[in-house]
């Protein structure tokens, strides 16, 4: 046991050491790699931890109801925003939830972490937006989805303003991965940058000024999971809207959305 420990912590120090020869204060691509392990190792640990107590007919274990109480608030937030259809776009977005979560908890800890890392982040905007762009398909057609980003239909001698929103609609489509990806980025990486600027404050006194931004930095930890899955509900819920889902109001079309 012991072994494997000291193995885990040479990889973190080798992981931290490319950060620091990095232009940045982002880990290598080993370090990335490290971290990732070991965002997926914890995961699995908590779940495992959580099915656990799946035995029980009333959950009982503590860690069973806090995951309870978390698939609830998911699968509240995507029938909320999404409509009763959204139900079944729970496991999608819970396992986005939790991925980001746990990646930005032990940014709490370690030098850096997978969400610190805008490539990372990138990848899973990219399957979100594409994921929703399936869904879009699937819901309206091909030709149908793709339709709507033309907006309202306009006579003949509109159709170079049906192109320029058309073309407007795609870009605003595509510059949505650049959103969730930055915004994500920007918080967990800045908060490392910030503690770090704090800490050479109290170098000299030999104070971790540092970790008065702990609270701020647990929150973040929660509001950008929170964000990331919730501008996903709202875009699944612009291309899969059904008028009988919110009694008959609502545009089908793709509303700008600020992301």
């Amino acid at each position: 046991m012991s072994g494997l420990i000291n193995t885990g912590l040479t990889m973190f120090a080798s992981a931290e050491e490319g950060g620091e020869h990095a232009a940045h204060h982002g880990a290598s691509f080993v370090g990335l790699m490290v971290y990732l392990a070991f965002t997926v190792i914890v995961l699995l640990a908590i779940l495992q931890i959580a099915k656990s107590g799946f035995k029980d007919k009333v959950f009982r274990k503590k860690p069973t109801s806090w995951f309870e109480q978390v698939y609830l608030f998911v699968e509240g937030m995507c029938v909320n925003i999404i409509g009763p259809h959204g139900r079944k776009y729970t496991p999608f977005i819970i396992t986005f939830w939790l991925v980001i979560f746990v990646a930005n908890a032990i940014g709490l800890f370690f030098a850096s972490t997978p969400t610190a890392d805008l490539g990372f982040n990138l990848g899973m905007a990219l399957i979100s937006i594409g994921y929703v762009q399936w869904e879009g398909m699937k819901a309206n057609g091909v030709v149908g989805h793709f339709r709507h980003f033309a907006g309202p239909k306009l006579g003949i001698a509109m159709i170079p303003i049906t192109l320029m929103i058309f073309v407007i609609e795609i870009i605003s489509e595509a510059i949505k991965n650049m959103s969730l990806s930055l915004r994500l980025f920007g918080n967990i990486e800045g908060g490392h940058r910030a503690v770090e600027a704090m800490n050479l404050l109290g170098q000299g006194i030999y104070l971790p000024v540092g970790f008065f931004l702990m609270p701020i930095k647990v929150l973040t930890v929660v509001v950008q999971a929170l964000i990331f899955t919730l501008l996903t509900c709202v875009y699944i819920s612009l291309v899969t809207h059904h008028e009988d889902d919110h009694g008959g109001h609502g545009d089908h079309g793709h509303g700008p959305v600020t992301a």
